[in-house]
């Protein structure tokens, strides 16, 4: 009998949260300037002398809203179609059935069932059928005016400062409720690291199987998944880091390069991409073969070598807008790594993201090599080589 309550206890006992103070302090101060300027929005838009202004399920929203704002059940959708098809149900439960207990009883099951059937449940609007059930004279008398004001009203403020302050805090919202990116070459093939892993199919097959709602996004499943996956693959085979694999005589460009020394290097040591790097070989950019290409197109020539030709010529007109230098074309944005990062880590970015040449910079943000996809191969190859059993 000891037993069987100690593991009772240590089953209510709620897990270790795994959010950060920090997140904690963002939920908070989000959750007190939602419901303030929600507040006051709503007092300046109906005035007042309006009997209501802001009603009590706004606080369960804001809980949702700021502190797990990608949660299914945050959504926009949820927040807006949840609250307005519940109050919408709340009043005509309150008005076609006169028994209190009955009204409130239907009217929090059929919001349910319509949430469910809408793809907009959000457990607020329980409380919202309620309210309009149980409000008093006030909330009666609105009528369906209640619906309006001000349960969409408060929906839209709060649902606007949600938006704003989340974003400025840095989270994703809205939060995309989608799995299965798209390729990033614009066909209809998976993702690499999809096709022999866990597909999107399997997980929503799964989920099929569990006949629950599952508070959390099916993109955020998928990710932790694939995380997972990576860190059991990490343990595995070792920490092998991208300093171990990259490469190290790395040929640089910098900002002033013509574009001819350029591509004369690149096709001299048969590279496709150049870091672009200042003095302290900080990288600046990356020029990639593609790079040249795109800006060929843009010369009037008949065929692909008169193009190329005429843009690595030499340029005797000063102030001309055909691009010069490596700066001119380069791409600004690069995705860089540090030398300790995990190996595996390159793996989505390579393979999903279509990255062929990753610059390796150390703690000074300074280039000290350069992965490529055919030594992302490699050591994959070796790795597994030696994890294989003997």
């Amino acid at each position: 009998m000891t037993s069987y309550l100690r593991s009772l206890y240590k089953d209510l006992i709620p897990a270790v949260p795994t959010v950060s103070r920090a997140e904690r302090w963002r939920s908070c101060a989000g959750a007190l300037l939602g419901i303030m300027l929600t507040g006051w929005l709503s007092v300046a838009a109906l005035g007042p002398q309006a009997m209501v202004t802001l009603i009590a399920p706004m606080g369960a929203s804001a809980v949702l809203l700021f502190g797990v704002p990608a949660s299914p059940l945050a959504q926009p959708w949820s927040i807006v179609g949840g609250n307005a098809v519940s109050a919408l149900i709340g009043v005509c439960c309150a008005q076609l059935v006169p028994d209190v207990t009955w009204a409130a009883s239907l009217a929090i099951c059929l919001a349910i069932a319509a949430m469910f059937a809408l793809r907009c449940l959000h457990p607020p609007s329980g409380a919202v059928a309620l309210t309009a059930v149980l409000g008093g004279p006030a909330v009666h008398a609105a009528g369906f005016g209640f619906v309006l004001d001000p349960v969409l009203l408060n929906s839209f403020f709060l649902l606007s400062v949600a938006v704003l302050y989340n974003k400025a805090v840095g989270r994703r919202y809205p939060h995309g409720q989608q799995i299965g990116a798209q390729a990033a070459h614009q066909t209809a093939d998976a993702k690499p690291t999809a096709r022999l892993g866990f597909s999107p199919q399997d997980l929503l097959a799964v989920l099929k199987e569990y006949k629950q709602v599952l508070d959390v996004s099916l993109d955020d499943l998928e990710e932790l998944f694939l995380k997972t996956e990576r860190q059991a693959f990490s343990r595995r085979f070792g920490s092998v880091s991208c300093g171990d694999i990259m490469s190290r005589d790395v040929l640089t460009v910098e900002f002033a390069t013509e574009l001819g020394e350029a591509w004369r290097l690149m096709h001299a040591h048969a590279v496709h991409a150049l870091p672009v790097v200042d003095r302290v070989r900080h990288v600046i950019g990356i020029v990639t073969r593609a790079d040249f290409l795109r800006h060929v197109e843009q010369e009037n020539l008949d065929t692909l070598a008169q193009r190329l030709r005429a843009l690595l010529a030499p340029n005797p007109q000063s102030h001309s807008d055909r691009p010069e230098v490596v700066g001119q074309i380069m791409s600004a944005k690069v995705m860089s790594v540090q030398d300790a990062t995990p190996m595996v880590e390159l793996v989505p970015i390579m393979a999903d993201s279509g990255h062929h040449h990753v610059p390796v910079v150390n703690g000074e943000q300074r280039l000290v090599g350069m992965v490529t996809q055919s030594d992302l191969a490699a050591a994959l190859y070796e790795t597994s080589l030696a994890g294989a059993p003997a």
